[in-house]
């Protein structure tokens, strides 16, 4: 007995890793797959061609087709699916930009929250800790996002250039705090959700006119700025630190 209980630890230890890596597998695998299966379905030309039956069952099915769209939104994002613009198009489409634009900020964020969740139980503590404990130029970019952290969370998310999925995994790997994380990724994709939620709501004569939705709309200037704008915001406390220690 004596010998059994050693061993059984020794187990756990080295199974641990394992487990704890394997929701994070499970999306990256799902996700791969995805790529290449999903492709063709989760698309503008698949809304266009179900758009009245989607209407017709939102009609009939108001509460079940919300409940449908935010769960389905929720598996696209968190299983990081090809689609995901199309799902908020999709939310405008159905729902217009309010509250169509509040369904998309939702499901958006708790699909990115099972991402951030994911990589912190699986890789985030460990790698945080280890930057914690390390010297040289990972150590002062570990305590650099520490003490600007909303700053660095509000502008991954108002910056158009960051990848979402990347948006996602950087405070897990960080050791961001999940409620900052839930608050900084709701508000923050708020301004690009609303663009894209509101295009959705226009699909209808967009349809009309058999043409396809103009996606780098939030690359206009008239709406790209402001939300540049909101980034430089989100970045105006690190440079007031800056010119503080500076002086």
């Amino acid at each position: 007995m004596m010998m059994t209980e050693p061993n059984s630890e020794t187990a756990k230890k080295t199974q641990s890793p394992i487990l704890r890596r394997l929701p994070l597998i499970a999306i990256l695998s799902v996700a791969a797959i995805g790529a290449f299966t999903l492709r063709d379905y989760l698309s503008f030309e698949t809304l266009a061609e179900n758009r009245e039956a989607l209407l017709a069952f939102r009609d009939a099915n108001y509460l079940m087709t919300v409940l449908a769209f935010i769960a389905a939104y929720v598996v696209i994002v968190g299983f990081s699916l090809p689609g995901a613009t199309i799902a908020t198009l999709t939310g405008g489409f159905l729902f217009s930009t309010f509250p169509g634009v509040l369904f998309n900020v939702t499901a958006a964020t708790i699909g990115a929250t099972i991402i951030f969740l994911a990589a912190r139980w699986g890789l985030g503590e460990k790698l945080a800790a280890k930057m914690e404990t390390s010297e040289g130029k990972v150590k002062a970019i570990k305590d650099g996002i520490d003490e600007n952290q909303w700053s660095v969370l509000f502008l991954i998310r108002l910056v158009p250039a960051v990848p979402f999925f990347v948006a996602n995994l950087i405070p897990a790997l960080v050791g961001v705090p999940l409620h900052r994380f839930l608050i900084s990724t709701f508000f923050g994709i708020i301004p690009g959700g609303l663009v894209y939620t509101s295009v959705g709501a226009g699909l209808g004569e967009v349809f009309a006119r058999g043409e396809t939705p103009d996606l780098g709309v939030i690359f206009e200037p008239h709406i790209l700025l402001p939300i540049l704008g909101l980034a430089a915001l989100a970045a105006l406390p690190m440079v007031l630190k800056r010119f503080k220690k500076g002086a």
